[in-house]
């Protein structure tokens, strides 16, 4: 299982939480949900993190299948889209964005 995640590392702009959150909700999430290829989309908001973590103010996450199905997503014409909308969200935040791909698998609890 592949996972791409986006870190967004920092912080929402003061007073601007709520319209953040709906941002991503509404314009965002929709546009995400069409990469080619994905199996799954997580979203997270932080809430609370250990005193001297870093600040991740949201994390997306997709799932695919292979390495081939990431790169074609990120090929696609709703990626490009995506980046355009997101540009929106950035007016709202203070920090940087930078993506990561992971290899792994999942493991239900005992």
């Amino acid at each position: 299982m592949i996972i791409r995640y986006a870190l967004f590392e920092g912080r929402i702009n003061e007073g601007r939480e709520a319209e953040f959150r709906a941002y991503v909700t509404e314009k965002l999430v929709p546009l995400w949900r069409q990469f080619p290829g994905a199996q799954d989309l997580q979203v997270y908001f932080s809430v609370e993190r250990d005193d001297g973590a870093p600040e991740y103010a949201l994390v997306m996450a997709v799932r695919y299948d292979s390495l081939d199905a990431v790169a074609k997503a990120l090929e696609s014409d709703v990626r490009y889209q995506s980046r355009d909308v997101t540009q929106g969200l950035l007016e709202m935040f203070t920090g940087r964005v930078h993506h990561h791909v992971f290899d792994g698998d999942q493991y239900a609890p005992a």
